[in-house]
């Protein structure tokens, strides 16, 4: 009777370890940035505004550049201020980039105008008619603000970078994936490698070296010797693109996986905050389907490619009206992350319509 007991005790345990449920409470990493809550005395921290008017170089025309939505800001930190850059549409659905400052990290003040934008240059094949979306902004070592983009020329999205000294005047670099072979290819949503010093998280090397994760169904890898110009990782037997992080069957981000805001270099090692989104089938069935929800990776800090953790559940996921409803349903979609006044302050797109903010209790 007793081998029976002790048997069935085993079972138990064994069954009890081996079950794909997940519970992100009881399995949180030590690793991973976690714990952040939402303001929701203040959230939505942006909404669109009628009164924001802006002469389109383009057409000539005075557009309500952000009447429709704002969405997926990125942020950085800059003389003792938050800057978020964020994401604005018109009625149209063109996008541009504003501009609010915040002394607090929570109230920000928006600028009129975009500051950047779709113009008369060699990159409006590529932005026209659909705009520049979704920025991720770090800075360099000496200083220069570099962001990667999106542009949408209303068929093809392509991964953009461009770097400014200011935060207000920038240069376009172009396409990052260039050449025949990807320029025609659909990219999105490039998160640099950075490191933390205090405040200040400026982007850093690895073996000589600028590490970029993109894509936004699979994720890849780019390398840089100097942020501007790209190289694409590859299998030298193939020549295909190397995925290093996947969407996952049964869970969130069974549809997708897409960068979040730069990646962190810790300790631990290189800590990926992504987004994904959850399949029509074969998902996560307490979700609706496509909602998107965020999570982390954890990636060798000597080798990029290497993935070494990764948390079973997201850390953040829509469950407030403005996130449940909005041009695209159930969405928190973050993008921007600031070490702030001795705070982690996350900022998040709310259902492709408004902005949040969640602070690191």
């Amino acid at each position: 009777m007793k081998q029976i007991f002790t048997l069935v005790f085993l079972f138990i345990l064994i069954s009890c370890g081996s079950n794909p449920a997940y519970n992100s409470k009881t399995k949180s990493k030590d690793w991973a940035l976690l714990n952040f809550v939402k303001v929701d005395s203040l959230n939505p921290i942006l909404e669109p505004q009628l009164d924001q008017v802006f002469q389109s170089p383009i057409t000539n025309k005075q557009v309500r550049w952000e009447e429709r939505n704002v969405l997926n800001p990125s942020a950085i930190v800059k003389d003792g201020k938050v800057y978020l850059i964020y994401r604005a549409q018109d009625k149209d659905m063109t996008s541009r980039l504003g501009l609010a400052i915040s002394e607090d990290g929570l109230h920000f003040k928006k600028q009129a105008t975009p500051i950047f934008y779709p113009d008369n240059d060699a990159m409006k094949q590529y932005e026209w008619n659909g705009g520049v979306e979704d920025p991720r902004i770090i800075e360099s070592e000496k200083g220069t603000y570099i962001m990667t983009y999106t542009s949408y020329d209303g068929k093809t999205a392509r991964l953009c970078l461009a770097s400014s000294k200011d935060l207000i005047t920038w240069t376009k670099h172009g396409l990052v994936l260039k050449g025949e072979k990807y320029k025609d290819l659909w990219s999105k949503s490039g998160a640099i490698v950075c490191k933390q010093d205090g405040e200040k998280i400026t982007a850093t090397k690895i073996k000589g070296k600028y590490w970029m994760y993109f894509g936004d169904t699979d994720l890849y890898l780019a390398t840089s010797k100097d942020l501007i110009h790209w190289e694409v990782a590859e299998n030298e037997e193939n020549k295909k693109m190397i995925a290093v992080l996947h969407p996952r069957t049964g869970y969130f981000d069974s549809r997708l996986v897409e960068p979040g805001p730069f990646a962190l270099l810790q300790k631990e090692g290189i800590v990926l905050i992504y987004n994904g989104s959850n399949a029509a089938n074969f998902n996560d069935p307490t979700l609706p389907k496509f909602t998107y929800a965020a999570s982390q990776a954890l990636f060798d800090k000597e080798q990029p490619y290497k993935l070494i953790d990764r948390m079973e559940d997201y850390f953040i996921h829509p469950d407030k009206p403005y996130e449940n409803t909005g041009e695209v349903n159930e969405v928190c979609f973050v993008e921007g992350l600031v070490y702030f006044k001795k705070q982690w302050f996350l900022y998040y797109g709310t259902a492709d319509s408004k902005i949040a903010v969640a602070v690191k209790k």
